[in-house]
């Protein structure tokens, strides 16, 4: 990783099988296992993040929830969105970039936002192949949901990954921590 550039972490919730999201973004198979009250790690891991980056798609899905989940401030990264279709009430919590990865990671960077929380599938995918994430933590939720958005695509090479922490959760989930060790 380039120094110029701020580090992405992951942290994403997958099937057995590998997927984020079924085919049409839902998230159905993963909301129905309720809230494990004992579980902070997403807390923990935003207590140090300084910003969020995701991609359209997953903008358009979150838009959807009754309320804005994020503390941090949200950069969306889209070739089609504007500022402009972004709701008045989240106007001081979203900014829409048409920068590539790099550009961005670049940007975020001198503007001192150095610990980037990246989510999506295919934008995760996209950083990962270019060296821009450093760190994935990864709930495997025990579900096959046969097909959908995945959270892996192909690779042009291997990445190696050290696992840092491994934990079992409430509902079978298994909480897997690494970094990653070449990109």
């Amino acid at each position: 990783m380039k120094e110029s550039y701020s580090q992405g972490y992951v942290f994403m919730a997958a099937s057995l099988d590998g997927f984020v999201a079924r085919e049409d973004n839902s998230l159905d198979w993963l909301m129905k296992y309720g809230v494990d009250e004992n579980d902070n790690s997403f807390e923990e891991f935003t207590e140090n993040i300084d910003a969020l980056v995701m991609g359209s798609g997953t903008y358009k899905t979150v838009i959807g929830f009754d309320q804005w989940p994020y503390k941090m401030h949200t950069y969306v990264m889209s070739r089609t969105l504007t500022q402009d279709d972004v709701p008045g009430e989240l106007q001081n919590k979203v900014t829409i970039k048409n920068l590539d990865p790099n550009e961005l990671m670049k940007f975020l960077y001198e503007n001192d936002l150095k610990k980037i929380y990246v989510d999506g599938g295919k934008l995760v995918q996209s950083f990962i192949s270019k060296g821009l994430v450093s760190e994935i933590t990864l709930t495997q939720i025990p579900i096959l949901i046969g097909k959908g958005k995945r959270l892996f695509g192909e690779l042009e090479k291997d990445i190696d990954l050290e696992l840092i922490t491994s934990k079992p959760m409430k509902f079978g989930f298994i909480q897997n921590h690494y970094r990653i060790v070449n990109s």
